[in-house]
């Protein structure tokens, strides 16, 4: 990967809906070798995909909690029975599983602090093997989505 290659990644992250065009003009190429660059990216597995950024607001999903889970014990079968449960919500954006404590960290969304509380205490304190959950929310976003 070299410094266009970097470009292209840049330009892409800040705004993927450009144009092959737009794109070359703004990296130096020429249109055909600035796709020809984007589709080996692609292919090569660094570009994984293009999305949309979406208002929470206008989703109803402004609410966002992050929520640790530690299980209660850590047979593989209680692990993956938790996986499952967890992620078959939408609420749940983000999920990952941790080394050491917690065991889970999952981010979810919602409208707003009762909906989280029914969500959580209907849903989340139900899932198959957990012992203990905590919860936090953000006071502010000092930064979000940064480049990779």
């Amino acid at each position: 990967m070299d410094s266009v290659d970097r470009a292209i990644i840049d330009q892409l992250q800040a705004n993927a809906s450009l144009t092959n065009t737009e794109l070359a003009d703004r990296v130096g190429l020429t249109p055909s070798p600035c796709l020809r660059r984007v589709r080996r990216l692609e292919e090569g597995g660094v570009i994984l995909g293009y999305h949309a950024r979406i208002s929470p607001e206008a989703l109803g999903r402004q609410f966002q909690v992050y929520v640790e889970f530690e299980l209660a014990d850590q047979r593989q079968s209680t692990i993956e029975q938790f996986e499952v449960a967890l992620v078959a919500y939408d609420e749940v954006i983000e999920a990952r599983r941790m080394f050491g404590a917690p065991d889970i960290e999952a981010l979810v969304a919602v409208a707003d602090l009762p909906s989280f509380e029914r969500f959580s205490t209907e849903h989340l304190s139900a899932l198959p093997g957990l012992g203990r959950m905590q919860s936090r929310f953000a006071m502010k976003v000092i930064k979000e989505r940064h480049p990779v």
